[in-house]
């Protein structure tokens, strides 16, 4: 089995419980909230409830580079609200109060008429055209969404047109991600640096990649937040995260490594909430760069992992094995057969293709990509050294990461993907076109089939699009896809009415802190 190795493994968990004892956060507990209050001061129904995640806050433009990454997108949901919003898998209006589409290419929204921003203004169709306009422009990671739209009309104070030049049956769910902001702040150079949005929590302060202190907004449209305040604050050691929820510093954290999870399972005043994820571990093959432009290749890696076993060693009941691109939990996923563990056969295809004296290549990820990612990488690269594929290490920092694989810089890539909306076209639509080129890899077909279940607005044909583009996705080993995470959430016991989130976004409005 191609797990880590035990003493490496036993080293990995002193850590993790290095320190716990005792451990409080210089910086984090002082003036965190008004008046001086931390997380450690007062009682719990006085002070703001700290939500720690494990990914820093950079940046809080809804539009800009940072606008797929899930810290920004949680910081988002509080601050701002889209017109349309997802409730199981079902989808719900929000700004919008109901929408149609009168043919293929038009959509109206009817908006609600009793919302204001932060700042006080009424928000209107013309905020909502100004915010969809900027992101139709926008050069962010969103774009791929927003290709399809013509023009954006706003024929009344309360209805929106949307126009676009094919027929684009996603762009409900699309609208998910479409953050609204007020039309009249957009040309302030200074604005994201305390933005206004309509959502039930504005900024009090932000300094990115540390902290976001949020108060409720009084007025919401939605009904108030009940909380005092929230106050979200990036804490980069896992130990110490756990530590803090433990002490009663932190009131919610999550993602939790599995082996934090069965310590923390036995923790008085500590409660444990989960649901099935939508956020998965993703190793790409660079497609474009030999010897990954042959499929064998790619096979033959498929067939020397122990995905089962490697999963079952790392994760136990925290992730479950995949059987497709996407998590079971996302619309449009499709169950394959799984590739057989036969490090033989490897062999024999890696033969084939033309390389049986071995390949010598390498693989990137970043630290802080998902639990134990270090630890999964190696027990990927020592499995594909039984096979005589042997694997240069590259952890790197976050930045680099994500400049090298933008320019295809890369053989292997290693990370935690989410699919935000809980759509396959966000993951599928957005990421495999030839037109998108994340991976080096072009497939008319699977381009025909993606763009069809684009346009169209019947689920059930949309689903019968996506089993053909799992497959076609999943035959072809653009990437080996081991584990899909559970959604687990630590929670102290004062905290109430909290669910958890999939995609691993909460929102705060309902949840209580009461005795």
């Amino acid at each position: 089995m191609a797990a880590m190795d035990e003493v490496d493994r036993r080293r990995f968990l002193s850590l993790l419980g290095a320190g716990v004892a005792g451990v409080s956060l210089p910086g984090l507990v002082a003036g965190c909230a008004p008046g001086g209050a931390g997380a450690g001061s007062g009682s719990a129904k006085d002070r703001p409830l700290s939500a720690a995640f494990n990914q820093p806050i950079n940046d809080l433009d809804p539009h800009g580079a940072s606008a797929v990454d899930e810290a920004s997108l949680l910081a988002n949901r509080q601050i701002y609200d889209t017109l349309v919003t997802r409730t199981g898998e079902e989808l719900a209006p929000k700004l919008a109060r109901s929408w149609t589409q009168p043919d293929d290419k038009t959509w109206e929204f009817t908006l609600r008429d009793d919302v204001t921003f932060h700042d006080g203004s009424k928000l209107t169709s013309a905020d909502v055209k100004a915010s969809l306009e900027r992101l139709a422009k926008s050069d962010g990671p969103q774009k791929p969404l927003w290709t399809a739209i013509d023009t954006v009309e706003a024929p009344g104070p309360h209805t929106i047109r949307i126009t676009t030049t094919d027929p684009l049956g996603t762009l409900p769910t699309n609208l998910t991600l479409a953050f609204i902001l007020p039309a009249a702040q957009l040309g302030r150079a200074d604005f994201f640096r305390k933005p206004i949005g309509s959502g039930p929590f504005a900024v009090e302060s932000f300094t990115p990649s540390s902290q976001l202190l949020l108060k409720p907004v009084k007025n919401y449209w939605g009904g108030a937040a009940t909380l005092p305040g929230l106050r979200l604050p990036y804490i980069p050691e896992t130990s110490t995260r756990m530590t803090s929820l433990q002490n009663g510093e932190v009131d919610v954290t999550w993602i939790i490594p599995p082996d934090e999870l069965k310590r923390l399972a036995g923790v008085d005043g500590v409660r444990i909430e989960s649901k099935p994820g939508v956020n998965y571990f993703l190793a790409w093959f660079n497609c474009g760069r030999k010897p990954f432009s042959d499929a064998r290749v790619r096979r033959a890696l498929y067939h020397a992992l122990d995905i089962k076993g490697i999963v079952a060693s790392l994760y136990g009941d925290a992730a479950t094995v995949m059987d497709a691109p996407i998590p079971a939990a996302v619309f449009g996923h499709a169950s394959q057969q799984p590739y057989a563990y036969d490090p033989e056969l490897a062999k024999r295809e890696l033969a084939e293709a033309g390389y049986s004296g071995g390949i010598r290549t390498s693989m990137m990820w970043f630290k802080d990509t998902g639990p134990l990612a270090t630890e999964l990488a190696q027990s990927l690269i020592s499995a594909w050294a039984k096979v005589g594929v042997v694997v240069e290490q590259q952890q790197i920092e976050k930045a680099a990461w994500i400049k090298r694989l933008t320019a295809l810089d890369w053989d292997i890539e290693l990370q935690v993907n989410t699919v935000t909306t809980g759509d396959a076209d966000y993951t599928l639509g957005r990421l495999y076109t030839s037109t998108a080129n994340r991976m080096g890899y072009a497939n008319k077909e699977l381009d025909g089939i993606l763009a069809q279940a684009r346009s169209t607005a019947d689920q059930e044909k949309r689903k019968s699009l996506y089993a053909q583009a799992c497959e076609i996705i999943w035959r072809d080993a653009v990437g080996v896809f081991p584990a899909a995470l559970s959604s687990t959430y630590g929670l102290r016991s004062p905290v109430k009415g909290f669910s958890p989130a999939a995609n691993s976004q909460p929102e705060f409005r309902t949840v209580s802190t009461a005795q």
